[in-house]
C-alpha cells in the first residue's frame, strides 16, 4: 500500500489534521500489527478462528468454503478425500434445509505448524418444519497444519458417542 499525507504540498494545522488521518489510514490499511502493542493473533486463536469460521460455513451450507478449509491432502474415514468431503457436505446439504452444529469445548494441542483438535459435537438436521427431523451426538478429532497465515485441515475422523 502506498500512502502519501503531504502529496499536495499543503500545511497547516488543517493539513496536519489531514496528515494524522491518511497516517491512520496507511496504518489501518496496512494491518493493525504496525501499531505499537497490537500484534496478529496467536497461533491458537487462529486455528480457532478457523474452526468457528468452518462450524459457519456448515451452518450456512456453503460447501465450497467448507473445501477451501482441507488441506490439498486431505484424509477422512474410509479414505474419504477433499473432493470427496465437498460432494458429501452438499449431499447434506441438500437433503436438510437447516443444519445446526453445537460443539463442546476444544482440546486443542499445538505443535509448532501443527495441531490436533478434538472436541464433541451435538449435529442435527431438519428439511422442514421446527424441530430438527435428526439429530446426533459425535466425537470428532481433526489434525491441522498451518500453511502460510492460514490453517488447513489434514485429516479428520468421527464417532457417535451413542
Amino acid at each position: 500500500m502506498h500512502c502519501t499525507a503531504f502529496a499536495d504540498g499543503r500545511n497547516g494545522p488543517r493539513s496536519l489534521t489531514y496528515a494524522w488521518s491518511a497516517a491512520l489510514a496507511c496504518l489501518l490499511g496496512a494491518g493493525l500489527s504496525a501499531l505499537p502493542g497490537c500484534s496478529t493473533p496467536a497461533p491458537e486463536q487462529q486455528l480457532r478462528e478457523t474452526i468457528a469460521a468452518l462450524q459457519a460455513s456448515i451452518e450456512a451450507g456453503d460447501a465450497a468454503a467448507l473445501e477451501d478449509v482441507l488441506a490439498d491432502d486431505f484424509v477422512g474415514p474410509d479414505g474419504l478425500d477433499r473432493r470427496g468431503a465437498r460432494r458429501l457436505a452438499t449431499l447434506y446439504f441438500l437433503r436438510e434445509t437447516r443444519i445446526g452444529v453445537t460443539a463442546g469445548p476444544l482440546e486443542i494441542r499445538m505443535q509448532p505448524d501443527h495441531a490436533t483438535v478434538r472436541t464433541t459435537a451435538a449435529l442435527t438436521g431438519r428439511a422442514g418444519g421446527l424441530l430438527p427431523d435428526s439429530a446426533s451426538l459425535r466425537a470428532f478429532e481433526s489434525g491441522w497444519r498451518r500453511e502460510g497465515d492460514d490453517w488447513k485441515m489434514t485429516s479428520a475422523r468421527w464417532d457417535d458417542t451413542r
